[in-house]
């Protein structure tokens, strides 16, 4: 942290992890001159549980409960990834109906997760009524989660651009809180190439663009499950066959009357000795694993990229000659 050393009176104070904006997961020690910001340290590790080793010595399947605590805004992401790095690594093939269930679920999640952002954010600066209205909205999609896996108001719009407008900007080519790429354009993994929908951009950079984005992109996500849902194709929802990874494999466990048997053994197989990465477009941004296999159930070495601590590191220079009030504004966007 570096503070000058020509000035007096400045203010140290703690910002966090206790305070409520926080959540208990970040500290930040900021510098004040009066009120505005001179520096800005951000202290990371409150949330850490070992879940790299934890995945290094368990295997795919009985790691996957784990997985929802990386990002619990986001649940469906972390087991998404999870299951695509073994399943690039062997070579799986996914049936199209699977693939289709994945992208629905994907991005409902995705709309929950942007949901929870916004109501909090709003209570966070002051706007306390939206966090209700987000919070009955988000309920409907775990109603359907919940089913599947047995587990903006108009009163506040001037005062939220009033809060928003022209903070924490951006100054790169980079577009709002991320660029015109997005990986499910990028890699096309699992069938979003086969849907209608644009990527969301802005190129002011400030935090008003970085709500627009993500507003639009729940309504890009409602687009492409109306599709998905319209084209779902029928057959097998997963590979039976696969179950017997490394052995000779039997067309016939894929066959209509396997479908029914009561008990299915677990897919516990060997992960090749080989080594990728692999990341999906999740709702803060750009999550991956990468994996490196040894001819053994357990990974020899898991390690997860997540798009949250990538984003912090560019919150001092966001915050610096802001106003102390506007820390929070510029750092929920950021997260």
């Amino acid at each position: 942290m570096n503070v000058p050393a020509t000035r007096e009176d400045l203010m140290i104070v703690n910002m966090g992890p206790h305070h409520p904006s926080m959540h208990g997961v970040l500290r930040l020690i900021v510098t004040l001159d009066g009120e505005d910001v001179i520096d800005c340290e951000p202290i990371l590790g409150y949330l850490h549980r070992g879940m790299e080793k934890i995945a290094e010595n368990r295997t795919i399947i009985q790691y996957l409960p784990y997985v929802t605590r990386w990002d619990y805004l986001a649940t469906m992401f972390t087991e998404a990834i999870t299951v695509n790095a073994p399943e690039q690594l062997g070579n799986i093939q996914v049936p199209k109906r699977a693939s289709y269930i994945r992208v629905i679920m994907l991005e409902l999640s995705r709309i929950a997760s942007h949901l929870l952002w916004l109501g909090p954010f709003m209570a966070d600066i002051g706007a306390q009524t939206p966090f209700f209205y987000i919070f009955r909205e988000r309920e409907l999609v775990y109603d359907l989660f919940e089913a599947a896996t047995g587990y903006e108001n108009d009163a506040y719009r001037h005062y939220w651009c009033r809060r928003s407008n022209k903070l924490g900007v951006v100054r790169t080519n980079a577009t709002s809180f991320r660029n015109t790429m997005d990986l499910r354009k990028v890699d096309r993994y699992e069938c979003y190439d086969e849907f209608d929908w644009e990527v969301q951009w802005q190129k002011e950079g400030d935090s008003l663009s970085r709500y627009l984005v993500r507003i639009g992109e729940m309504v890009e996500s409602i687009k492409i499950i109306q599709q998905a849902l319209e084209g779902i194709p029928g057959g097998p929802y997963e590979n039976l066959e696969i179950r017997c990874f490394d052995r000779v494999r039997n067309p016939e466990l894929n066959d209509f009357d396997y479908r029914f048997i009561s008990k299915k053994p677990s897919p516990t197989f060997e992960l090749s000795k080989q080594e990728l990465y692999v990341r999906v477009e999740a709702p803060k941004g750009e999550l991956g694993v990468f994996l490196i296999g040894d001819q053994n159930v357990f990974p020899w070495r898991w390690k997860i990229r997540p798009p949250g601590f990538i984003n912090l590191q560019i919150l001092p220079q966001l915050v610096k000659r802001m106003k102390l009030a506007d820390i929070m504004t510029i750092l929920d966007w950021n997260t």
